[in-house]
C-alpha cells in the first residue's frame, strides 16, 4: 500500500510536494503545474496530463524543451475540464495550445470539454492522443489502442517542435507522426495498490506475468509462465518488430531504420532489471538492422508500486530525430544544455473560473437546499458501496470507480452546501455541484456526473422551481403541502430535469443501451419515470423506475463491455454487472421512496 495521509489527500499532497522540491523549474496552478521559466510571446504551447500515479508523467515532463504545463487528475483519474482549461490559461502565450495525452475515455471527454471551452474563448486549440499500446487494440484500428510508455517519445517530439518555434499546423504534424510511428508492449509481475485499499485490483500468480498490462492496474490480456530476462526481452522486442512495416512506414521514406526506446519501469522493478534486458534488447535489435538513437532506460510512466515494465520504440527520421534529441530540462528529463530562461512574473491565480452564484427566488432557494440534503443521501449511500463498486470496476478495469464516486459525491454536497448558504437557487447549487464532482472525481464517470448535475440544473433555474425562470421573473410560490409528492403528475419538472441528465450522458459519453456502462441502468430508469409519472406520484414513480434501474443494473452481466477501459477486456467483464451502471441504480434506489418525499418536501439541513 502506498505510504500516505489521507487516502484522500494523496494527489494533492503528492503535488505539493513535487512544487516544494522544484521551486526554480514550476510554479503550480489550479489542477497542476506550469513552467517556473516566462514562455515567448506566441508560442505553440503544449499542455500534457493525467492521473496521478505515473510520475514522472506527467508533472515531472514540464519545462523548457517540453511540455509548458501539465493537468493533474486524482490517482489514475483524468483531470476535469476546469482544471485543465486553468493550466492552459496559465501556459498560454498567444500562440494556441495542443493537449496531449493518452487515449482513455476520461481523458478524451475532460480535454474534449475543455477544448471546447477555451476555443470558446478565442483560444486556438488542437488535440493530439497518444495511441501507443498494440495489446490494447488492432494494427488496423489504432483509435482503439491506449497511450502507455509511448506518451514519452510522442509528447517529447511534439513539445520539441512548438519549443522549436514552429507554428501550430507544424508542431501538430510532428506529434502526429510521432504517434504514428510508436509502439509499446509491456508485462506485469504484480499488481499495484491505489491509496486507502487494501489489496490491488489484480494479482499475477508467483511463477507468471501478465502480457499487455495496462498502466492504470488494468490486467493483460494474456498469462505467461514467468521466464528470463533475455526472454522477455524477445518477447517484447518480437511483439513490437511485428508491426515494424506499418510502424516504420509512417515516418519520411517510408521504411526507417533508426529508432530511438524507451524501456519503462513501471515502479517496483529495479534499474539493474531493467538494464539486464535492456543488454538483450539492444543485441536483438542491432540484428535486425536497426540503429538506436538517444534509448532511455528507466522510470517515465509508472503505474504507482506495479511490478513490470514496458519497452517502446518510435521509429524516426531525420525531422524526427532532431526533435527526439533536441536539449530538454525538466525535473525528471533533462538532455543537452538548454539557456538560461526568464522567469514568469504574472499572477497565476485567475485562471480558475467558477460558476457565478445567482441569488434564487424563494422557491427555487428552498428547493436548492432539499436538493443539497438529496445529495447527501447521494455520498451516503457511495461511501457504503465504495468497496463493492471498487471490485466490481477491478474485474476488467482499474478497480477505482467507488474510490472516484466518493471523492465526487463528497466534493458536490461541499460544494452544494456552501451554494445553499450564499443564496443560491437549484441551478446554483446543481452547477456548483456538478463542477465540483467533475473535478474531484475527474475519469470518466467524474465528467458524466458532472455534466448530469449540470444539465439537470440548467432545467430548473434559479427563479420558479416548476419552470426554471429566473429569480426576477419568478412569481411567489407556496411550499408543495407533504401530500404533493403523491398526486399523480406531480413533480414533472424534476423528471425534466432527469431526462436532461440522462441526455447529457448520452451526448457527452458517447455510449448507447447495450455498451455495458452506466447508460444501460440510466435510460431504463428514465424511461420508466416518465411513463409512470401521469398517473402515479412522482414517489411511486420514483420506486418503481429505481426498480427497473436495478434489474437493468444487474443484467449488464450478460454483456462484455464495448467501451472504456474494460473494452480491451470486455471478455473479462462477462458475469459482472457494470460499476457504473450499478452505482446509479444504487443511488436512485437510495433516493426512493422515503428520501424523494424528503427532498421534495421537507427543509434540508445545511450543515
Amino acid at each position: 500500500m502506498p505510504l500516505t495521509n489521507d487516502p484522500r489527500a494523496f494527489a494533492d499532497e503528492a503535488l505539493a510536494g513535487f512544487a516544494a522540491a522544484h521551486p526554480d523549474e514550476i510554479r503550480t496552478v489550479h489542477g497542476g503545474v506550469v513552467r517556473a521559466s516566462a514562455t515567448p510571446p506566441g508560442q505553440v504551447a503544449v499542455v500534457v496530463g493525467g492521473g496521478t500515479g505515473h510520475y514522472p508523467a506527467f508533472t515531472g515532463w514540464v519545462g523548457p524543451g517540453f511540455a509548458h504545463g501539465a493537468a493533474c487528475g486524482n490517482v489514475f483519474a483524468s483531470p476535469s475540464a476546469s482544471q485543465i482549461c486553468s493550466v492552459a490559461r496559465a501556459a498560454h502565450n498567444g500562440g494556441g495550445v495542443i493537449f496531449g495525452f493518452g487515449n482513455y475515455a476520461g481523458d478524451l471527454l475532460h480535454f474534449g470539454h475543455a477544448a471546447e471551452q477555451l476555443r470558446a474563448e478565442g483560444m486556438d486549440v488542437r488535440i493530439l492522443v497518444v495511441t501507443d499500446d498494440i495489446a490494447s487494440g488492432p494494427s488496423d484500428d489504432r483509435a482503439r489502442r491506449r497511450g502507455i510508455a509511448g506518451n514519452l517519445p510522442v509528447l517529447k517530439i511534439l513539445c520539441a517542435a512548438a519549443e522549436a518555434g514552429h507554428g501550430m499546423d507544424e508542431v501538430e504534424r510532428a506529434g502526429r507522426k510521432a504517434n504514428a510511428a510508436t509502439r509499446t508492449l509491456g508485462i506485469a509481475f504484480g499488481g499495484c495498490t491505489l491509496p486507502g485499499v487494501d489489496r490491488p485490483p489484480f494479482m499475477v500468480r508467483a511463477g507468471q506475468m501478465s502480457l499487455g498490462l495496462g498502466i492504470h492496474g488494468e490486467p493483460g490480456i494474456e498469462t505467461l509462465p514467468l521466464t528470463t530476462a533475455d526472454e522477455v526481452a524477445d518477447l517484447l522486442v518480437d511483439g513490437l518488430l511485428a508491426e515494424r512495416e506499418a510502424a516504420a512506414g509512417a515516418v519520411a521514406g517510408g521504411g526507417s531504420d533508426r529508432v530511438t526506446l524507451l524501456l519503462n519501469s513501471l515502479g517496483a522493478t529495479t534499474y539493474e532489471e531493467l538494464y539486464v534486458v535492456h543488454r538483450r534488447v539492444a543485441e536483438r535489435l542491432a540484428a535486425e538492422g536497426l540503429t538506436v538513437v538517444a534509448p532511455v532506460v528507466g522510470e517515465q510512466i509508472t503505474s504507482l508500486g506495479m511490478a513490470g515494465l514496458s519497452l517502446t520504440l518510435t521509429f524516426l527520421d531525420a525531422g524526427l530525430e532532431a526533435l527526439w534529441t533536441a536539449p530538454a530540462a525538466t525535473p525528471a528529463f533533462r538532455r543537452g544544455a538548454v539557456g538560461p530562461r526568464p522567469p514568469r512574473t504574472d499572477d497565476l491565480a485567475t485562471t480558475h473560473r467558477l460558476p457565478p452564484v445567482v441569488p434564487g427566488s424563494t422557491d427555487s432557494r428552498a428547493l436548492g437546499a432539499r436538493l443539497a440534503g438529496a445529495l447527501r443521501t447521494v455520498r451516503d449511500t457511495v461511501v457504503t458501496h465504495e468497496r463493492r463498486l471498487g471490485d466490481i470496476d477491478a474485474v476488467a478495469g482499474d478497480g477505482d470507480h467507488g474510490i472516484g464516486m466518493r471523492r465526487g459525491a463528497e466534493a458536490a454536497v461541499e460544494a452544494a452546501d456552501e451554494a445553499v448558504a450564499l443564496g443560491g437557487g437549484a441551478r446554483t447549487v446543481l452547477f456548483r455541484a456538478g463542477a465540483a464532482w467533475a473535478e474531484r472525481a475527474g475519469g470518466t464517470s467524474g465528467a458524466l456526473w458532472g455534466a448530469a448535475l449540470t444539465a439537470f440544473g440548467s432545467v430548473l433555474g434559479d427563479g420558479d422551481a416548476a419552470g426554471g425562470r429566473t429569480a426576477e421573473a419568478s412569481p411567489p410560490a407556496e411550499a408543495s403541502p407533504p401530500g404533493d409528492a403523491e398526486r399523480p403528475g406531480h413533480g414533472a419538472p424534476l423528471a425534466q430535469g432527469v431526462r436532461a441528465a440522462v441526455d447529457a450522458v448520452l451526448r457527452i459519453g458517447g455510449a448507447r443501451p447495450g455498451d455495458k456502462t452506466l447508460v444501460d441502468a440510466a435510460v431504463p430508469f428514465v424511461e420508466r419515470l416518465e411513463a409512470a409519472l401521469p398517473t402515479a406520484g412522482f414517489a411511486a414513480a420514483w420506486a418503481e423506475a429505481a426498480r427497473v434501474a436495478g434489474e437493468a443494473a444487474e443484467a449488464t452481466a450478460a454483456i462484455a463491455a464495448r467501451l472504456g477501459r474494460a473494452r480491451t477486456h470486455g471478455d473479462h467483464s462477462l458475469g459482472t454487472p457494470d460499476a457504473g451502471a450499478v452505482s446509479f441504480a444504487l443511488i436512485v434506489a437510495a433516493l426512493a421512496p422515503a428520501a424523494v418525499q424528503e427532498a421534495l418536501n421537507s427543509p434540508a439541513e445545511n450543515g
